[in-house]
């Protein structure tokens, strides 16, 4: 019985399969087959393209973070095409002396955005490297006793560097009697390779420069009301010494959150524990 029950399901088997199929039939499975390979081809593909994107991303933002932190590894990825349009920072040469009394170490950088070598800031930057190095000398050459004492530093880091601007500050400091500390900053506009004051900025708008200035008075005032270590040249007993606003030639960058900052040298706008005091301006002060 039960060899009879096989031999039945095998003649099924066999009269099932010899069931002629109609080519329209067929074809419909076959463009179904072919349709889901495709589908399925597509979203690997789609996965490969997106990973291989944000990977891309990645490796770019590394690269622009690597090649501004450090002047030594700006130098070996110089050849390097994938980075080819990235604007680099890097040790152009250094001024370096040290006789008795004196000494000085100030780093001159060099900046290339674009693969262009952009000839006007860089002899911006080196001219204020050489008024340095020349009050340097002019110290160590008046000291004709040799009882005096200077000491100059100056580095460099980048503090901006999107999409639009890159913003060079230059810190240096002086030692004489006490220590003295000064910054220059050049922002300079990717598009143009050329360096933008605050009235290029602001396309000589005055009103927004006094705006900006009534804000910074603002927060001297609040800064000095909250805590009494604070002090500013503001409102004070010597008023011809008091901040009485923006020229537009201040030093100043974007930070993070595209606001602008500016940056004061010590002394200049506050006694010098105050040391080198910034501003962050909101942008519906500026309208930038």
């Amino acid at each position: 019985m039960e060899h009879k029950d096989k031999d039945t399901l095998l003649s099924l088997k066999d009269s099932y399969h010899q069931i002629p199929v109609p080519d329209q039939a067929r074809n419909a499975v076959l463009e179904g087959i072919q349709k889901g390979k495709k589908e399925k081809r597509n979203t690997i593909m789609m996965k490969i393209t997106k990973r291989s994107a944000l990977s891309a991303a990645a490796a770019v933002s590394i690269i622009a973070i690597m090649a501004n932190a450090s002047p030594v590894t700006a130098n070996a990825m110089e050849n390097i095409p994938v980075i080819s349009a990235i604007a680099k920072v890097v040790t152009f040469r250094t001024f370096s002396d040290n006789q008795d009394n004196y000494e000085a170490k100030i780093d001159i950088p060099k900046v290339s955005i674009n693969e262009k070598d952009n000839t006007g800031v860089n002899r911006s930057i080196e001219d204020y490297a050489n008024q340095l190095i020349k009050e340097y000398e002019t110290q160590v050459t008046q000291d004709i006793a040799g009882n005096g004492h200077y000491s100059v530093t100056s580095g460099y880091e980048v503090v901006t560097d999107n999409s639009k601007y890159l913003s060079l500050r230059i810190n240096t400091t002086v030692i004489m009697a006490s220590g003295v500390e000064y910054v220059k900053i050049f922002t300079i506009d990717k598009g143009t390779g050329e360096v933008v004051s605050l009235n290029h900025l602001f396309r000589g708008d005055n009103k927004i420069l006094e705006h900006i200035s009534d804000n910074i008075k603002s927060q001297m005032a609040e800064q000095m009301a909250a805590d009494d270590s604070k002090v500013y040249y503001y409102n004070s007993e010597e008023p011809t010494e008091d901040f009485k606003g923006l020229k537009g030639e201040e030093s100043y960058y974007f930070n993070e959150k595209g606001e602008i900052v500016i940056v004061f040298d010590e002394y200049e706008v506050a006694p010098g524990y105050m040391g080198v005091v910034e501003f962050t301006i909101p942008k519906s002060v500026t309208g930038y």
